[in-house]
């Protein structure tokens, strides 16, 4: 018995995995970020402690500077890949996965 109706099936298989894998990317990525911002946060505490005491010099200027350049650089290029227009069903439900998979992280 043929389940398919139309030509369905290709759009339930894009609704299905774009799902999956959106859920399965964002949980991962959540549980990334929450690792790295622990780690980033231990290193900024130690170089704060140890520029305290007086082991290093911190030059915040040059900090700013640094952050200033990458942000004017990189801060407002967002790129769509093309293949989402051609794919929405896959990106929407892709979309929705990776929210609820960041939320559920």
């Amino acid at each position: 018995m043929d389940l398919a109706i139309g030509g369905y099936d290709d759009l339930i298989g894009q609704i299905g995995i774009g799902g999956i894998l959106g859920f399965v990317i964002g949980y991962a990525l959540k549980k990334i970020l929450k690792f790295l911002l622990v780690l980033v946060g231990l290193f900024s505490a130690l170089l704060l402690y140890l520029g305290f005491e007086g082991f290093i010099t911190i030059h915040y200027n040059k900090v700013e500077e640094v952050f200033t350049t990458f942000i004017e650089n990189y801060g407002t290029d967002v790129a769509v890949p093309s293949f989402i227009d051609t794919n929405i069903p896959l990106a929407g439900s892709f979309a929705l996965g990776f929210a609820f998979g960041i939320k559920k992280g």
